[in-house]
């Protein structure tokens, strides 16, 4: 039995970070059901056509769930959608614009008044207060908002990053925020509601350059894919085949080890220059060019020996069809088909320990799939559904 079955989740969703929520919550065994809009759903369907016609981010952040399509500017497709929290949701979760819910009665105030044991889950860009409440939040705002921006990239250049990890910080707080209600629930029969921001989120995560630049003290600098504050940490080049290595030290018996076994210059572990992760983070360029140059007559293969001989941390700068492949993702048998309205597709296991069964993982719904099977677990007959959908309210 998975930890959350029995649950239902009811999600007014679009884009990634209550999608991406609601789907671990599937994983777990809740039964989710995706309100959308009939006609075009959730516009992270519209998003590409990668995955054999399907939206890459859609196929990611939509599985296990059921899909109900109601027009919610219709009176009737509001009073399905009141009934349906209100007879059979545990949770609701909504990342609509701020008020909307709110103008549908469908805010905690309202719900929690005719159902005190309802938990509700607003996630919005800034919080539910504040000046910045009614502003449009999208991903790379927010990693522009939160600093995230400011330290990411190269010197000449800000970069943001490649997921979308503000929705998914989101995301993540709220989906962790929704088992702790659900625990305190079970002690005390009540629900709350919980605020997620994308800007708290993501700062929250951006803590690390916040803190280092304390009191007005300078931030981090950009560094592009090494590390700003420990060094020698990042890609180095090999020679002759054109790839890197990217490599990482974190303490000074590494450094040791480092320019020993590695380097193969012992006595640089002694030079005052490279004393301490301080000294050679301000004399980066100038170790850096040793490295290059202990690198430039070495594969990529055997920079890889001497570091695992060194025990030094090393990785692959893999792409995205070599992680399809990856040999450790494979080895843990972490891959699994799931269905969907082009066929099998796989997905990765998400993290977690499984040995006691595979988490849900379901098919991702067409849209409006379960409108019907919905409908009428709810009581309306077939004539009833008919005018509906006539009516363009399903």
């Amino acid at each position: 039995m998975q930890p959350l079955q029995g649950l239902t989740v009811v999600t007014l969703e679009h884009a990634i970070a209550a999608p991406l929520a609601t789907r671990h919550l599937a994983d777990l065994g809740a039964r989710v059901i995706k309100i959308e809009r009939p006609g075009v759903g959730d516009f992270a369907r519209g998003y590409d056509s990668r995955v054999r016609g399907l939206a890459s981010h859609f196929v990611w952040a939509n599985r296990s769930k059921e899909s109900l399509s109601l027009d919610l500017k219709h009176p009737e497709a509001r009073r399905i959608l009141q009934r349906l929290v209100l007879e059979k949701a545990d949770v609701v979760v909504q990342n609509l614009a701020p008020g909307a819910c709110e103008r549908m009665g469908l805010d905690h105030a309202s719900l929690a008044a005719l159902k005190p044991s309802i938990i509700v889950c607003d996630i919005s860009g800034y919080g539910a207060d504040g000046p910045y409440r009614d502003r449009k939040a999208y991903d790379l705002l927010i990693q522009s908002e939160s600093g995230f921006l400011s330290v990411t990239g190269t010197p000449e250049e800000a970069c943001k990053a490649g997921p979308s990890i503000a929705d998914i910080s989101a995301g993540m707080y709220a989906y962790s925020s929704i088992l702790a209600a659900l625990l305190e629930r079970a002690r005390s029969g009540v629900g709350k509601r919980l605020d997620i921001s994308m800007l708290e989120s993501l700062t929250e995560w951006n803590s690390y350059p916040l803190y280092y630049a304390f009191d007005g003290a300078a931030p981090p600098p950009r560094t592009g894919a090494a590390h700003a504050t420990i060094y020698p940490y990042g890609p180095f080049p090999t020679g002759g085949d054109g790839a890197s290595v990217m490599l990482g030290l974190q303490n000074e018996r590494e450094w040791q080890s480092f320019c020993d076994k590695v380097l193969r210059q012992p006595e640089l572990a002694s030079d005052p220059r490279f004393s301490g992760n301080a000294r050679r983070v301000a004399s980066r360029e100038a170790l850096r060019r040793i490295i290059v140059e202990a690198f430039r007559e070495l594969s990529a293969p055997q920079v890889v020996e001497r570091l695992q001989e060194a025990q030094i941390a090393n990785a692959r700068v893999n792409t995205m069809q070599e992680v399809w492949e990856h040999p450790q993702l494979r080895a843990r048998a972490r891959w699994r088909d799931i269905g969907s309205p082009v066929g099998p597709l796989p997905a990765l296991l998400p993290p977690g320990g499984w040995e006691d069964g595979d988490p849900c993982m379901g098919p991702i719904p067409a849209l409006g799939e379960h409108t019907d099977a919905i409908l009428r677990e709810l009581g309306l007959d077939v004539s009833s559904i008919e005018a509906l959908r006539a009516d363009q309210a399903v």
